[in-house]
């Protein structure tokens, strides 16, 4: 049986990535999210100050919003992830014992796949799902094929998914996708245009909702 927080994903559709924002743009940026529909906040590792903004989003969001850790790229990093208090991790490599920590500690491991063999080793090692990267690289097509053979495994398709295609990469068969400055605009955040930054995020999710998945 699937997660509660799998089950919000199979819904929403969509993970934001915040990469390189301050902390009081991701402040306000977060609520912009929230208000639009988005409610899956990525903060990535390589981020400076990522650990004490995973921390303030989970105290300040934590009823709106499933805040993670991205750019997760070992087990250390996967330890301090967790002691911040993110939800879920998401890598864009495969490390099985980021994995195997992750779901020991009650958590849903996300790690970066492309090829076949990687999908498979990374379910088998226990996540719950893949993020199929860089999408943007491999395109839409690439996952068609792939989950032809590899249908049971869901997949978050990330990279270069945008307005105009985030209806396709879905209806290909993402189970999710996750999206960083298409979503994230920085100008938008650079400029202090908040209401406008939800106006976009409501514009994403609804594209999300309206897809027809298989």
């Amino acid at each position: 049986m699937a997660s509660t927080l799998m089950q919000a994903l199979s819904r929403e559709k969509i993970i934001a990535i915040a990469r390189g924002y301050t902390s009081e743009q991701l402040l306000a940026a977060a609520k912009s999210l929230a208000d639009g529909g988005i409610s899956f906040l990525e903060v990535t590792l390589n981020t400076d100050g990522a650990l004490g903004m995973i921390s303030w989003l989970r105290e300040t969001y934590g009823d709106r919003m499933h805040i993670g850790a991205g750019t997760v790229l070992d087990i250390g990093q996967a330890k301090e992830a967790i002691a911040a208090g993110a939800q879920y991790l998401i890598s864009p490599n495969l490390d099985e014992d980021v994995v195997y920590h992750g779901v020991e500690q009650g958590l849903e491991v996300w790690p970066g796949t492309m090829t076949p063999t990687e999908i498979v080793r990374a379910y088998k090692a226990g996540a719950s799902a893949v993020k199929l990267f860089p999408m943007g690289a491999l395109g839409i097509n690439y996952l068609k094929e792939i989950r032809a053979p590899l249908g049971t495994i869901p997949m978050i398709a990330t990279g270069g998914v945008n307005l105009d295609n985030i209806d396709a990469v879905l209806e290909a068969g993402a189970f999710a996708v996750g999206m960083g400055g298409n979503l994230l605009d920085k100008r938008l955040i650079a400029e202090g245009k908040f209401d406008e930054l939800r106006v976009h995020a409501q514009a994403f999710a609804n594209k999300a909702q309206g897809a027809r998945t298989i």
